[in-house]
């Protein structure tokens, strides 16, 4: 079983393509100047692929305007390759309030178009999610991509549920279900399912997704209270690392990230992995959830969208 840094400058080490939104984040705190940091759920999980040393190249759309400036750069400077469809609407943009303990809640102004536009070098994996995959007309090109891609890499989906802009509930869980359908990994949030499938336990939505056809690997995110991974041979469970909570601005897309970090260690990823990753053992499942935990929690303990490096999660691993 590869260490997770065996395979960071390894030539076969899998190439990941994301697709969805950029979003600039306004910070508002009570008695504070606003804050705007670069965000979108999906641009966060290919930085942070790109700060843990993987090749990540993000599709999406930036205006040509401060905000989309400002979102370029902190991509670029950690290695992301930017690929737009040319577009000039403005950057969307979330107005971000945070409660007293950094819990967030979003305002958006945001518009998607996204048109087809062909990768450079065909992907090992595909993530994609949130905003991308329920508004359109963008949705539509994503949905098309992934599945023109999924034969050749495998992929992975969170629905990151924004319920202002999910539209008709019934249409919404559709649309989300195709997604999990087409993916491998599938990742969300208690407060996903909650919205999602009002009632039903994560064991429940877990067992449904898998029985899809879809994904090999469910994980459900449970904030203070660690995260659960489900696959068609059981489960596993991880606490959260103790941690002093700053934010929890882009926690799950550090989770995101962790987890892809540590399926492709494991060689589970890519068109050759996706049998392994079907037949995944309970120890590598465990070794998964402790990586993305502590990716999550290293971001959370720091302002905005501020995933951790590869340093510094191998630390926080030997220290756990």
């Amino acid at each position: 079983m590869p260490d997770t840094a065996d395979l960071l400058d390894s030539p076969d080490s899998p190439g990941f393509l994301v697709i969805g939104e950029c979003v600039a984040d306004i910070v508002r705190l009570p008695g504070a100047a606003d804050q705007v940091h670069p965000g979108g759920s999906p641009a966060n999980v290919a930085y942070g692929l790109s700060r843990l040393g993987r090749s990540s190249t993000l599709l999406t759309q930036l205006g040509p305007d401060d905000e989309g400036r400002l979102i370029a750069d902190h991509l670029t400077s950690a290695g992301v390759v930017l690929r737009t469809d040319g577009s000039t609407t403005p950057t969307p943009t979330a107005s971000v309030a945070l409660d007293e303990a950094g819990r967030a809640a979003y305002t958006f102004d945001i518009t998607w178009t996204l048109s087809p536009v062909a990768p450079e070098r065909s992907p090992d994996h595909v993530h994609t999610g949130s905003i991308a995959t329920v508004m359109e007309p963008g949705a539509a090109t994503v949905l098309a991509a992934v599945e023109s891609l999924r034969a050749s890499a495998t992929v992975s989906y969170d629905p990151n549920v924004r319920a202002a802009l999910m539209g008709d509930h019934d249409g919404a869980v559709r649309r989300v279900e195709r997604c999990v359908a087409l993916s491998d990994v599938v990742k969300a949030s208690d407060e996903d399912l909650d919205w999602l499938y009002p009632g039903q336990s994560p064991e429940s939505v877990a067992a449904r997704w898998l029985g899809s056809g879809g994904p090999a690997l469910v994980l459900v995110t449970l904030g203070a209270d660690g995260a659960r991974a489900f696959t068609p041979g059981g489960r596993a469970t991880v606490d959260a690392p103790a941690t002093e909570v700053v934010d929890t601005v882009g926690a799950g897309d550090a989770f995101m990230s962790g987890t892809l970090h540590a399926l492709a260690a494991h060689e589970l990823l890519g068109a050759t992995g996706r049998e392994r990753l079907r037949a995944i053992d309970p120890a590598t499942v465990t070794d998964v959830l402790r990586h993305a935990a502590a990716s999550a929690a290293l971001t959370v303990a720091r302002a905005g969208a501020n995933p951790p490096d590869e340093p510094e999660l191998r630390a926080a691993l030997a220290h756990a």
